[in-house]
């Protein structure tokens, strides 16, 4: 069975593997959101920073990279994810269906925030993201380096995401 995996941050421009194909796609039902505290990789549990999630909604859409996974390498790569997405237990691993840009409908690895988890911090306010980002220092660098980098590939890609380009402005407005 082909495998496929949904980035929608990180795995944008840092995968970790590298993709046998890759096609913009759309998953219905969530939308990205700087809606987990990071204690590990681009924050502390001290000083935590913010990392983006796929959050469940209604009438929600968020547009990002599906990554077909190269035939005989599926088990090294979810491997890999699950250590790296599954470091708090703040995703929870799902299989969603993701429309890709070409009109297929693929299954896709998919991780989404658990709401219910301590690191979940849905709805808080753009600035006060931008605090925490323009802050935030993990084992993984600088969260700001994380909002730009993300927003640099969402941009790259052709994908619009209108709270990332307000966050990344602001967070650069604030000298990070």
């Amino acid at each position: 069975m082909t495998m496929w995996v949904f980035g929608y941050g990180s795995l944008l421009w840092n995968p970790g593997f590298t993709p046998a194909e890759t096609a913009l796609g759309c998953l219905q039902g969530y939308h990205r959101s700087f809606c987990m505290r990071s204690i590990h990789h681009r924050g502390t549990e001290a000083e935590p920073g913010l990392v983006l999630a796929l959050d469940e909604a209604d009438q929600a859409a968020c547009h990002g990279l599906a990554l077909r996974v190269r035939v005989g390498q599926e088990a090294e790569v979810l491997d890999y994810l699950r250590e790296r997405e599954l470091v708090s237990s703040a995703y929870l691993e799902k299989c969603l269906s993701v429309g890709l840009s070409d009109g297929r409908l693929v299954e896709a690895v998919t991780y989404v925030i658990d709401p219910d988890h301590v690191q979940y911090c849905g709805g808080l306010p753009m600035e006060e993201q931008a605090q925490i980002i323009a802050s935030a220092v993990g084992g993984r660098g600088a969260n700001s380096d994380y909002l730009y980098n993300t927003a640099t590939h969402l941009t790259e890609l052709g994908i619009k995401d209108t709270d990332l380009d307000w966050l990344a402005e602001r967070v650069r407005g604030l000298g990070a």
